[in-house]
């Protein structure tokens, strides 16, 4: 077996995604010889390094060169992960993927059919929507989605392009909610979820250079009402 298909099979033992540290430590763990061979290499050169080390950067390098079959990338966060994929989860994946490629098409034909519908109060209150989400990213540095509660594209019960539908959803929250519907906030709960942002937000205010303007809050705050319900 060569070198580059005990890395696979190596990885091949994780039931989850693991990260290149961790697939190192199991090609280390499931063929000692590599490991001891690596470590001697690591000696003989000038810079402080082991063996662990080497197998990991070895790994890193064939990974980023693409080097590695049926071996998925998550590199959302740092350190960046990766799994061994079956047969049927490429299938799996190729599927999900090609769904989530022509979801923006779908949405994106539900928002324009329902725009020619919407009466000219609606528009003003979404276009309010849109200017409020912006003025919290501009003067808050908080990240809001305009999220649908009842989504657009939920498989059992699609939600509508429609003011009565939308809340303020930070970013990750929102990536993580994807096409599940959750009851909508009402307003109250809408600004004790912007408050708690805030909160979040002031403690890092001083390192990221933002002024938390109350003033500006409030202002916000009450025009967010007027549109809400």
């Amino acid at each position: 077996m060569k070198i580059h298909e005990k890395y696979t099979e190596a990885l091949k033992s994780f039931t989850d995604f693991a990260t290149v540290h961790e697939w190192a430590q199991r090609v280390g763990e499931l063929y000692p010889n590599l490991l001891e061979k690596a470590e001697k290499e690591a000696q003989a050169q000038k810079q402080d390094t082991t063996g662990l080390r080497e197998i990991a950067a070895r790994i890193s390098s064939r990974l980023s060169s693409g080097n590695f079959n049926n071996v998925v990338i998550d590199d959302s966060e740092r350190p960046r992960k990766v799994k061994y994929l079956t047969k049927e989860e490429q299938q799996s994946n190729q599927e999900k993927e090609l769904s989530e490629d022509i979801e923006p098409i779908t949405r994106f034909e539900i928002i324009n059919q329902a725009k020619d519908k919407l009466k000219i109060q609606e528009i003003y209150r979404f276009d309010e929507f849109k200017n409020i989400q912006k003025a919290f990213k501009d003067f808050f540095g908080l990240d809001f989605d305009l999220d649908h509660a009842q989504a657009l594209l939920n498989p059992e019960n699609r939600g509508s392009h429609h003011p009565n539908n939308i809340q303020l959803l930070l970013k990750y929250h929102n990536g993580k909610k994807s096409n599940k519907s959750w009851k909508r906030f009402n307003f109250n709960e809408q600004k004790d979820y912007i408050m708690d942002a805030i909160k979040l937000q002031s403690n890092v205010a001083q390192s990221f250079q933002l002024e938390l303007n109350k003033e500006i809050l409030n202002q916000l705050l009450d025009r967010l009402k007027s549109i809400y319900d």
